[in-house]
């Protein structure tokens, strides 16, 4: 029993005696080998380098580098230190001086020192001008667009005014769409791609067939080719609906872009007919009807029985407001109910009023006006309870429904023009069926 209890004791201290000795030859190798490897080291050696003088060449008289390299801009005039101003909503060019701190006579030599001033007259939200001045604050140059494709500076001095104009790579790109309304036309369009100002150029098309304000269904379908405009790769801004259709309460409309022999650019349809009408069906861009044509209605401030002989379409105060057609403004002024009120007499049958306007625009009594162009903006004055246009359609003084009244339909383009026409619009009518048949086939999936 002894030796059994002794073995397991003698066993262990062999073992811890080896493991000692391991240890010590592990700690010898730590330190001989690391001292031996540093010992064998060999430090790099640098590499000798000689400089050298070099006579170089001399320039040629007049060749010396010229400090100002890269300081230019248009046609070589030296870049100027430029305050960027975006144009706003309702601004002139006489305003965005003065804000500027500039004269008028500053804004008079600008327009003087231009041959045609109508890209300084004549300048809309967002556009951007730039002004560069002196430390007295002097004005010494300025910089606007004249069309897409031409940016100018005028450098100003006690000389005089000078032009430089620079001539941009302006490209237009075609898209094509296909949308489907569900809650609004203008949803369609977002989730087509389409921003909201080419979404009113598309309803615009089709806006003298199709009252968007009481005839757009869930369902109604549209496929558009469109385009926009790039300048040096950048997006610049929206173009035109070249063509479209819309199918409206199961009916197909169709809406080409042309431009023909007059010059005159306009929609028609796939025979050649001009979709302008003589008259707008609706004189106001996406509204809903907030009182109809009546013999008689309870009148929301009067409070008795009154016949309503137009239409109230309910839009946001400053919502434009479009001539229905050509004619000349023979009423623009303060009528009693009516608030703000313009009549324009069309022909020897048919004037159109519109009411409750919250101001004119610029055009004046006596002047003519175009079919489309802007003569006032929505509000509430007279007797209203909110924003609207009063839109009244009358014959030889009598009133008549404006939602149900036969407009005239316009002449076909001439023979001779419509082989021309449909050879043009032939390819644009041919993706557009493509497009239908592809979202057709889709919708049957």
């Amino acid at each position: 029993m002894q030796n059994v209890a002794a073995s397991p004791i003698n066993w262990r201290a062999e073992h811890w005696i080896l493991g000692g000795v391991a240890l010590l030859l592990t700690a010898l190798v730590g330190i001989v080998i690391p001292t031996w490897a540093n010992a064998t080291r060999h430090e790099p050696v640098p590499t000798p380098y000689t400089t050298m003088a070099l006579d170089l060449p001399q320039l040629p008289p007049g060749s010396e580098a010229d400090p100002t390299i890269g300081a230019y801009g248009v046609n070589g005039a030296t870049q100027p230190e430029w305050r960027i101003v975006n144009v706003r909503a309702g601004q002139s060019l006489s305003d965005i001086f003065r804000e500027q701190g500039l004269g008028p006579t500053d804004l008079q030599r600008a327009l003087d020192s231009q041959d045609d001033a109508s890209a300084l007259r004549h300048i809309r939200p967002g556009q951007e001008f730039a002004f560069a001045f002196d430390k007295d604050g002097g004005l010494t140059a300025m910089r606007f667009e004249r069309g897409d494709a031409t940016r100018v500076v005028l450098n100003f001095s006690t000389d005089g005014v000078t032009e430089a104009a620079e001539e941009r790579a302006v490209e237009r790109r075609t898209h094509v769409a296909h949308g489907v309304v569900t809650r609004s036309l203008f949803y369609a369009g977002e989730q087509a791609g389409l921003s909201d100002a080419m979404v009113l150029k598309l309803a615009n098309a089709f806006g003298y067939d199709i009252d968007f304000a009481q005839d757009l269904r869930e369902g109604d379908s549209f496929s558009v080719i469109y385009d926009d405009v790039y300048r040096e790769g950048e997006h610049l801004r929206d173009g035109d609906v070249i063509a479209a259709t819309f199918i409206n309460q199961g009916k197909r409309y169709t809406a080409i872009r042309y431009t023909n022999a007059d010059g005159e650019t306009m929609f028609y349809n796939e025979a050649g007919r001009p979709l302008r009408k003589s008259f707008l069906r609706t004189p106001v861009e996406f509204t809903r009807i907030s009182s109809t044509f009546s013999t008689g209605r309870m009148h929301p401030i009067l409070g008795y029985m009154r016949a309503h002989k137009g239409v109230d379409y309910a839009a946001p105060t400053g919502t434009p407001i479009r001539a229905a057609g050509d004619g000349k403004i023979v009423f623009r002024g303060w009528k009693s109910g009516y608030g703000n009120f313009v009549i324009i007499q069309h022909n020897t049958h048919i004037s159109t009023a519109y009411g409750h306007m919250s101001r004119f625009a610029s055009e004046q009594m006596g002047q003519r006006v175009r079919q489309g162009e802007t003569i006032g903006y929505v509000g509430m004055t007279g007797l209203a309870t909110g924003p609207h246009l009063h839109y009244e359609f009358r014959v030889d003084g009598d009133h008549r429904n404006p939602l149900t009244v036969t407009l005239p339909i316009a002449e076909p383009l001439p023979a001779a023009q419509l082989a021309q026409f449909r050879q043009k619009t032939a390819p644009m009518l041919a993706k557009l069926k493509i497009v239908d048949g592809v979202q057709l086939a889709r919708a049957n999936d």
